[in-house]
């Protein structure tokens, strides 16, 4: 028998490892609530009973909306650890997707992440569009990019360039996965930003948008495996293609 903190404090402590796992197993972000539901709920199932302040019985509808919240924590904390780049990037496209605003509100979001608006611009990530701004739309990425050559590399630029080698003409799997080789301990980072970004769009109703980043989420761990069997100094020849996304944004 524990208490409900104690209960929240089990469930912060064993979720992380748990959801690893399922990201691992190529589970997609469409299906990851259901799957993070499991651990949580075995977490429950040990004990005989989870008290709550009251010393009443927590039902299960109160377990199963603890660990959604757990899980929302633990996504929200993964942003942190990415590069400040990205971190603004994400925090861009939570509101605006691939929108051009005036350039005064990507000045906001640089401060607070202690960023000049100037390597947001020279890293690729955003486009300059003097006295408005936008991500840089993937049709609109460089070919022959590597993240070998990339002297600024971004965990966005890396998922939003697999996302377009992936389904490109002259890209696909072989393609996709020689970036990830490249990408070495970023990689991981990428399908965590992957989810991220499906989650959001999912949120926001962007069904196209959302539809990439569950592919590419759920290839991740197939495009891990043969990039190992992959020479990683060799950069990516040019590779070119574009979805087409709902809302312009592509």
């Amino acid at each position: 028998m524990i208490t409900r903190a104690e209960f929240i404090r089990a469930l912060k402590r064993e979720m992380p490892d748990a959801i690893e796992e399922i990201r691992k197993a190529g589970v997609g972000p469409v299906d990851m609530q259901q799957s993070v539901i499991g651990p949580g709920m075995g977490v429950f199932s040990r004990y005989a009973k989870v008290l709550e302040t009251d010393d009443s019985a927590m039902s299960v509808k109160t377990a199963l909306s603890l660990i959604n919240r757990v899980w929302e924590e633990i996504e929200n904390e993964l942003d942190a650890n990415f590069d400040p780049e990205t971190q603004v990037a994400l925090a861009w496209f939570a509101s605006y997707g691939f929108e051009v605003k005036p350039s005064g509100e990507l000045t906001m979001l640089a401060n607070a992440k202690n960023i000049p608006d100037r390597a947001l611009f020279d890293s690729g990530v955003f486009r300059n569009l003097h006295g408005r701004t936008a991500l840089t739309k993937r049709h609109e990425l460089p070919a022959g990019w590597s993240p070998v050559g990339d002297h600024t590399l971004t965990i966005w630029e890396c998922v939003q360039h697999t996302a377009r080698v992936l389904n490109a003409e002259d890209g696909g799997g072989e393609a996709a996965a020689r970036l990830v080789a490249q990408m070495g301990a970023k990689s991981a980072d990428a399908q965590k930003l992957s989810y991220r970004l499906f989650e959001i769009a999912t949120q926001k109703g962007w069904s196209q948008e959302a539809l990439v980043y569950n592919e590419l989420a759920q290839e991740w761990a197939h495009l891990e495996d043969r990039a190992a069997g992959l020479t990683t100094a060799a950069p990516t020849r040019g590779v070119q293609g574009a979805f087409t996304f709902d809302r312009g944004n592509t």
